[in-house]
């Protein structure tokens, strides 16, 4: 009898043992703290999928800690990571068409930004990163503004001269069009090039200028309210090869984990301006207000500069513009 238990106990400890070894651990990689939104997308997935019970973890590395943060589509679209929440744009070196989701005036609004999101403009987008064995988990976009070091960024004549940071290749060309100089830069990066006098300006999302506690550098900030120039696509993407390699439950599972954290991006996206401007006000900041005659002359700008550059730089441009623009 006792030897049949030892035998039972036995087999339940190699079973259980088995399946200990089998659970899959997949790798997320992105570059901000715990307390931002992006981490907490991330978060939400991880959670929800561990909650789900089929052998799945989600592994998070935050602060950069995995790969820097222009350094991690290639990987992904490699199989070396298996998941990452991207600012879509910085992959535009390896898919032109990427800059589109960073392009200035194009996004009018958070509401405006989810129609997109499920639009054919975005079929076409998730196309290209089927090419690159990529795919979307989690849409998303966040809104942005300028924060300048001496003075308030509201129109373009305020950038002229000044050593400024945009995120993407099309905010650049409009920001060179206002006679700035450009810094390339990540996100994580404006602080330090601002407490070094390295930059005077920058623009990036609301959630980043609090998240790198940009408020400590600056003397003026104009978030993005009733306008926003800037609108980034910044979504959870994974490695399609490896989603395809998961079970169906766990597929399953991460689809559902995934439509939970879409959803309170969204919602808190829409809190994320005014909750910035809020924290730079009670740091001593500056609040500037960029009226709708200067979001008018940003665009007037961006038109002569980003979107004409982009239609003639990208093969399919001009037909991947139109889609975008025909999303009402």
């Amino acid at each position: 009898m006792k030897s049949m238990l030892k035998t039972a106990v036995a087999a339940i400890a190699l079973a259980t043992t088995g399946s200990l070894a089998s659970a899959e651990e997949l790798r997320l990689s992105h570059q901000w703290s715990n307390k931002d939104i992006r981490h907490k997308v991330a978060q939400i997935v991880a959670d929800e999928v561990a909650a789900a019970d089929v052998d799945l973890e989600i592994k998070i590395f935050g602060s950069k800690s995995l790969f820097k943060p222009r350094e991690q589509y290639k990987p992904l679209s490699r199989g070396q990571l298996d998941m990452t929440v991207l600012p879509l744009s910085y992959a535009g070196g390896q898919q032109p068409a990427y800059n589109l989701t960073l392009m200035p005036g194009l996004v009018k609004n958070h509401d405006h930004a989810a129609r997109l999101s499920n639009s054919p403009f975005m079929e076409a987008l998730e196309a290209k990163m089927a090419e690159d064995d990529v795919m979307v988990l989690v849409h998303g976009y966040l809104a942005g503004g300028f924060a300048g070091k001496d003075k308030c960024i509201t129109k373009p004549e305020d950038v002229k001269g000044l050593q400024t940071r945009a995120a993407g290749k099309s905010f650049e060309q409009m920001l060179a069009g206002a006679d700035a100089s450009i810094a390339s830069m990540a996100s994580s990066e404006i602080y330090n090039a601002m407490q070094t006098g390295v930059l005077q300006a920058a623009n990036t999302s609301s959630s980043s200028f609090v998240s790198y506690r940009i408020y400590e550098q600056v003397s003026c900030y104009t978030p993005a309210s009733d306008v926003a120039l800037w609108f980034m696509y910044q979504p959870l993407l994974m490695n399609k090869r490896t989603f395809d390699g998961l079970t169906e439950a766990q597929q399953n599972a991460l689809l559902a984990a995934s439509e939970k954290a879409e959803a309170y991006y969204l919602e808190e996206a829409k809190k994320q301006d005014a909750a910035s401007a809020k924290v730079f006000a009670d740091a001593g900041v500056e609040i500037a207000e960029m009226s709708a005659e200067d979001f008018e002359a940003w665009r007037t700008l961006a038109m002569e500069t980003s979107y004409k550059k982009f239609v003639e730089e990208v093969r399919d441009g001009q037909e991947l513009l139109d889609l975008a623009l025909a999303v009402e």
